[in-house]
C-alpha cells in the first residue's frame, strides 16, 4: 500500500475513534444534567403518573447505555430523533429537518467568511513576508494583534454601532429565512461575515508570515537570490509553495472555527444560525437538538481537522517517515 494512501487511512480511523469518543461524552454530559426532559416538555403541572407514561413513549426509562447505541445508529443514518419543546400536547418536530435550514445558514456564513479571509489572509501574509520590518508589517501585525486580543462579541458591537447605527450601511439584525433570495442573504449576512473574517484573518496572516519568513533561510531560497531573484517571486514562486503545510493547518483550524465558534456572533446578530438554534435548545432544555447540533460541530470540527492533517502529509511528504 503506498505510504500516503496508508497514513490518510490511519488518520481516518483515528478521527473516527475520536468522534465516538466525543459522542459518549456528549451524550453522558447531557445525561448528567439536572432537572428532566419530560418535566420541561409537559411543564410544572404534570402529574408524576403522566412524566412517567411521556418518559415510556420516549423510550427514556430504559439503560443509557442502550439509549446511546440506539441514537449513534440513528445518527448515522441522518435520524437524530424527535423533539417535543415549545410545541403542545404530544406534537412532535424531526430534529434533522428542524435542524437542517439553520445549519444552511451557519454553512453560508461561515463560507462568506471564508471567501473573504483565505484569500486576504494569505495576501497580507506574503506581503508582511516581503517588506518584513517596514512599516506595513508593523501596521498589519499591530491591527492582527488588536483584533486577536479583542474578544468576538466586541468587535461584532462596534461594527454594529459603526456600520449599521451610525452610517446605515448594513441591517444591524442578520434575520434570513428560507424565502430570503440569495444576494439579500449576502447583504444580511455581511456583518457577522466581517465579524468572523477580522478574528481569523489575524491567525491565518500571522501563521503565513512566520512560515513564510521561516523558508527564506533554506539554501534554495538563497541560491535563487544570489541567481538574482526578485524578492516577491522568491517569495511566490519558491516559498509560499513550501510553506503550505504548516498554512494549511491553521486555516482548517479556522474554518472550523467558523463553523464550531460561530455560536456567538449568531447570537449577537441574532441570525438563524445552528449556533443560535443550540443556545435556544439549551435554554428550553430541548436534549435531541442540543445533542444533534454539538454531534454536528464535533463531526465538522473533526473532519476539518483530518483534512488539514492529510493536507500537511501530501505537501509535506517528510512527515510520512518522521524518523
Amino acid at each position: 500500500m503506498h505510504p500516503v494512501l496508508r497514513t490518510v487511512l490511519q488518520r481516518l480511523g483515528l478521527g473516527i475513534i475520536t468522534l465516538l469518543a466525543v459522542s459518549v461524552i456528549i451524550f453522558s454530559s447531557l445525561e448528567f444534567l439536572p432537572g428532566g426532559y419530560a418535566e420541561n416538555v409537559l411543564g410544572q403541572g404534570a402529574t408524576p403518573e403522566t412524566v412517567a407514561t411521556f418518559k415510556h413513549e420516549l423510550g427514556l426509562d430504559r439503560p443509557a447505555t442502550v439509549r446511546y447505541f440506539e441514537w449513534v445508529g440513528n445518527a448515522l443514518q441522518g435520524d437524530f430523533g424527535s423533539s417535543y419543546s415549545g410545541l403542545s400536547g404530544t406534537m412532535k418536530r424531526d430534529v434533522a429537518t428542524t435542524i437542517a435550514p439553520r445549519l444552511y445558514n451557519t454553512f453560508f456564513l461561515a463560507t462568506m467568511a471564508a471567501c473573504i479571509a483565505v484569500p486576504l489572509s494569505l495576501l497580507l501574509g506574503a506581503m508582511a513576508a516581503l517588506y518584513r520590518n517596514s512599516w506595513f508589517d508593523r501596521i498589519v501585525n499591530s491591527v492582527t494583534l488588536t483584533t486577536i486580543a479583542l474578544p468576538e462579541f466586541f468587535i461584532a458591537y462596534v461594527l454594529m454601532f459603526v456600520l449599521a447605527i451610525k452610517f446605515r450601511w448594513f441591517s444591524p439584525l442578520s434575520t434570513v429565512s428560507v424565502d430570503t433570495p440569495f444576494f439579500e442573504h449576502v447583504v444580511r449576512a455581511a456583518l457577522p461575515a466581517l465579524t468572523m473574517t477580522l478574528v481569523i484573518v489575524a491567525h491565518m496572516m500571522r501563521m503565513t508570515r512566520a512560515a513564510i519568513i521561516n523558508l527564506l533561510a533554506s539554501p534554495y531560497i538563497e541560491m535563487a537570490q544570489l541567481k538574482g531573484v526578485s524578492k516577491s517571486r522568491v517569495i511566490l514562486g519558491h516559498a509560499l509553495p513550501n510553506a503550505w503545510a504548516p498554512i494549511a493547518t491553521v486555516i482548517a483550524f479556522n474554518l472550523a472555527y467558523l463553523i464550531v465558534g460561530v455560536v456567538v456572533v449568531e447570537v449577537v446578530f441574532v441570525y438563524p444560525g445552528i449556533g443560535q438554534m443550540m443556545v435556544d435548545a439549551v435554554s428550553s432544555r430541548d436534549m435531541p437538538v442540543v445533542q444533534a447540533c454539538a454531534l454536528i460541530f464535533a463531526a465538522t470540527y473533526i473532519l476539518l481537522n483530518l483534512l488539514a492533517d492529510i493536507v500537511s502529509i501530501v505537501t509535506n511528504p517528510r512527515l510520512l517517515h518522521p524518523k
